[in-house]
C-alpha cells in the first residue's frame, strides 16, 4: 500500500494556523474578530523599499542571480550588523534565505545529523519542534527552575545536556514571552555553551522590538562564541516585510557554505526583486522602521494596563517582540474535563466573545495564551476590553 513518509508522522500541526483558518471562517460569515493571533506587524513596507523593487521590476532585476543572495544586500546586511548589533560578519559569511522559517531549517540541516539532541528553551515559538524532527533531531525542552522571567540559565541547561546535545536554540527576544535577554545573562550561557560545545541558534528576529534596557546579540560576546553561533533575522518583522519572505543567517564561512550548497539544491535563492526591496530597507529606512518602535511600546503599555486590571490574570513584563504571554492558569476550574485548558479557554473566548488568541500549549505551557498587540489602538481597547468581560464570566 502506497503511504506517506514517517517523517509525517511525528508533525503537530500549527495552532496559529488552525486558528488564522478559525479567524478567516467566522469573518466569512459575516462576523467582527478580533484577531490577536497574528503575528505580523500591521504596518506596511516601507515606501521607499516598495520603490526599489517597482524599479527592479522596471529594470528588469528577475534573473537568477547568486544562491546565498544579491550581493549588495548581503553587503548592507553586513554593514547592519555591524552597526547596530558590533558584529563583523563578510559577505560569504552572510545567506540570504526565503524567510527566517528557511533560514532556521537551512540551519538545522547543517548542522544536525538525525538522532542528534537539539535544546528548546520552554516557552518556545511553535515551529522549532516540528522543524528539529523534520530534520531528524531529537527536540529536548528545557523548563527554568523558575519561570517567573521565561528565560532560561546555565544552570537550567545543565541536566538536559548529553553525549548527544548539538544545539542550543535561543530566541532574544522571544516568541511568546517578550522576555529580553541582558548582556550577564548571554554571557553565562555563552560561556556554558562554549564549555560544552554546543552551537548556538539564535533566533534575533524581534532584535527591533526592543523596550527595557539595550540589545545584545550573543555573537558579540566573543569571536569564540561569534563562531559557534548562527545568527538567525530577516525583514519580516522589523520592515513588515512578512509576504516578501527575506531573512538571513550570518556564520562562518564554513557553515554558511554548508547553508549555501543545500539552498541551492532547494530554493536556488529568494526572489530577486523581494531582496532589492530588503536591500533598500535596511540602506535608506530605518528612520521610518525606528518611528514604529515606538507605536510598539505605547501598544505595549496599554496592554499591560488592561491587564493589570484582570482578577487573577499574571504575566512578566515584555522586554522585546509585540506579545504578551499570559497566565490564565486559575480558571482551570472553569474548563474542567478540557482535553487542553489553553485551547479550551481560546476557543471559548473566540466563540463568546469574537476574540482570537493563541493557547500557551502551542508553546509547551498550558496554562497561558499570547497575543500581538501588533494591531490598532482602536483594535487593541476592544480586544482587551473583551478578554476582561470573558475573564470575569469564568
Amino acid at each position: 500500500m502506497l503511504s506517506l513518509a514517517k517523517r509525517t508522522e511525528s508533525l503537530t500541526p500549527s495552532y496559529t494556523i488552525g486558528i488564522s483558518m478559525k479567524v478567516a471562517e467566522l469573518r466569512e460569515q459575516g462576523k467582527h474578530v478580533i484577531n490577536f493571533s497574528v503575528g505580523e506587524p500591521d504596518f506596511n513596507v516601507p515606501e521607499k523599499a516598495k520603490e526599489e523593487a517597482i524599479t527592479a521590476i522596471r529594470e528588469n532585476r528577475t534573473k537568477y542571480d547568486k544562491v546565498p543572495g544579491l550581493v549588495p544586500l548581503r553587503k548592507a546586511i553586513c554593514e547592519k550588523l555591524q552597526q547596530e548589533n558590533h558584529l563583523s560578519y563578510e559577505p560569504e559569511e552572510i545567506v540570504v534565505t526565503n524567510g527566517a522559517k528557511q533560514a532556521i531549517m537551512n540551519t538545522l540541516n547543517a548542522l544536525v545529523d538525525p538522532g542528534e539532541e537539539v535544546l528548546v528553551p520552554v516557552p518556545y515559538w511553535v515551529s522549532y519542534p516540528e522543524m528539529i524532527k523534520l530534520c531528524g533531531g531529537v527536540p529536548v525542552f528545557v523548563y527554568p527552575k523558575d519561570h517567573k522571567d521565561y528565560k532560561i540559565c546555565a544552570g537550567d541547561l545543565e541536566p538536559y545536556v548529553t553525549e548527544k546535545t548539538k544545539l542550543l536554540f535561543l530566541n532574544n527576544p522571544s516568541n511568546p514571552a517578550g522576555a529580553l535577554y541582558d548582556k550577564k545573562e548571554l554571557e553565562d550561557i555563552a560561556a556554558f555553551c562554549l564549555e560544552k560545545q554546543i552551537y548556538i541558534m539564535s533566533d534575533e528576529v524581534y532584535e527591533r522590538f526592543c523596550f527595557d534596557g539595550t540589545y545584545t546579540s550573543i555573537g558579540s560576546l566573543s569571536r569564540e562564541i561569534r563562531d559557534m553561533t548562527v545568527l538567525v533575522n530577516g525583514l519580516s518583522k522589523a520592515a513588515a516585510m512578512t509576504g516578501l519572505r527575506i531573512g538571513y543567517t550570518a556564520s562562518t564561512k564554513k557553515i554558511a557554505s554548508a547553508i549555501s550548497a543545500m539552498q541551492g539544491h532547494l530554493t536556488s535563492h529568494p526572489a530577486t526583486i523581494s531582496q532589492w526591496a530588503a536591500y533598500e530597507a535596511l540602506k535608506d529606512c530605518k528612520d521610518e522602521i525606528n518611528a514604529q518602535l515606538e507605536v510598539y511600546r505605547k501598544r505595549r503599555d496599554l496592554a499591560m494596563k488592561y491587564l493589570d486590571q484582570m482578577d487573577k490574570i499574571t504575566y512578566i513584563r515584555p522586554g522585546g517582540a509585540f506579545y504578551v504571554f499570559i497566565n490564565a492558569g486559575a480558571y482551570r476550574e472553569a474548563f474542567k474535563g478540557a482535553g487542553s485548558f489553553s485551547v479550551a479557554f481560546c476557543d471559548r473566548l473566540l466563540e463568546r466573545e469574537g476574540v482570537a488568541a493563541v493557547p500557551g500549549i502551542a508553546f509547551g505551557m498550558d496554562d497561558y495564551f499570547r497575543i500581538s498587540y501588533a494591531l490598532g489602538t482602536e483594535e487593541l481597547e476592544e480586544g482587551l476590553q473583551k478578554i476582561g468581560s470573558f475573564i470575569k464570566s469564568l
